[in-house]
């Protein structure tokens, strides 16, 4: 897998190389209005002909709605299983293109070009694809791997502060569950950084060893799904709420204190290091209020997790800063719990 992705601030050129090397029938990208605006125009000279699907940004729209107009628009430049469609932007399109390529005429190629930290680190990395449904997230999906991803820490320039600290969530994810001394050193940095290029790497790097160990997330992949359990319950619940939407590194912060408070419940964590993890995590994301209406809502919208086994919700949790466990059975009451001394921080 590793062999596939090129990181790097002169890394386009790969991306010619990988369409003229593979000689697509027909190439497509697929964008929204951000990345036609700010991404599209330093990518174009590294692309041969091409098609451009452009589709609205945000979550709201990884929908089934949306990948109806994708396949309709695949559909209208004829492309066959011999072509590909390059996904040009976060962790939506990353997401929802590869899932409409990985299921157009059973299968077509695609490439990744993540946009967005959160999409380097985390969204184009795995074979991963999928769209929400219902309110649930990712909840329809297929793995399949890109052809290539090719990382330009330099798109990182066209993003606000938000997203960069919603994708920093996911890098805080991978030293607490491989990489103690990581997180020990950047703990005392914060968010502050010049270099994303190495954090990306290193990120990058956890993920694909992660990964290819396990492809199909039958057991140690799920190391990955730390603060995601809590994490997606939290950003399904306020994605329904005009207003409250949060990020998903946002959520996933949420989540991660939530289930590291649930590590020192399961007596895995010490409680040092649980003040470690929230010091840091509370010093770089904003306190989501909520409610007890709230709390109880979220909760149960962990039922629906995908890695839950019949009714029992499995958490990854923390055996210490910079190891996790998986498939650790938590009940309703302890993810209200959880939830209950986050919203008291």
């Amino acid at each position: 897998m590793t062999e596939n992705i090129h990181i790097g601030r002169n890394v386009l050129p790969q991306l010619k190389a990988v369409l003229q090397n593979l000689a697509f029938s027909k190439v497509a990208v697929l964008v929204d209005e951000n990345t036609l605006h700010h991404c599209y125009p330093q990518v174009k000279p590294y692309l041969p002909a091409h098609d451009i699907i452009q589709i609205q940004s945000g979550e709201a729209h990884k929908t089934l709605q949306t990948c109806e107009y994708i396949w309709q628009r695949m559909t209208e430049l004829n492309l066959d299983r011999w072509s590909v469609l390059v996904n040009l932007g976060g962790g939506v399109i990353g997401d929802m293109g590869g899932f409409c390529a990985a299921t157009f005429k059973r299968g077509l190629y695609f490439v990744q070009v993540p946009t967005t930290l959160l999409a380097q680190v985390d969204a184009s990395v795995g074979g991963k694809t999928g769209i929400d449904f219902h309110g649930l997230k990712n909840h329809i999906g297929v793995y399949k791997e890109p052809k290539a991803v090719i990382i330009d820490p330099g798109f990182l320039s066209t993003l606000p502060q938000r997203q960069l600290k919603s994708g920093y969530a996911e890098i805080i994810k991978h030293w607490l569950i491989a990489d103690a001394a990581a997180f020990e050193e950047q703990r005392h940095i914060g968010l502050f950084t010049e270099d994303w290029d190495a954090l990306i790497r290193h990120s990058v790097g956890i993920k694909s060893a992660v990964v290819e160990a396990d492809p199909l997330e039958g057991g140690y992949r799920k190391v990955l799904n730390f603060g995601h359990t809590v994490g997606h319950a939290v950003e399904s619940y306020l994605m329904e709420q005009p207003g409250r939407e949060l990020l998903h590194g946002e959520a996933i912060a949420v989540g991660m204190l939530c289930e590291a408070y649930l590590s020192v419940k399961k007596e895995l964590l010490t409680r040092r290091e649980l003040d470690q993890i929230e010091t840091f995590l509370v010093s770089i994301y904003e306190k989501v209020k909520l409610t007890e209406e709230d709390i109880q809502s979220m909760a149960k919208l962990a039922l629906q997790d995908k890695k839950n086994t019949h009714t029992t919700i499995n958490c990854t949790l923390l055996q210490g800063i910079g190891k996790a466990v998986w498939d650790q059975p938590v009940t309703l009451a302890e993810i209200q719990e959880a939830l209950r001394y986050y919203q008291l921080l």
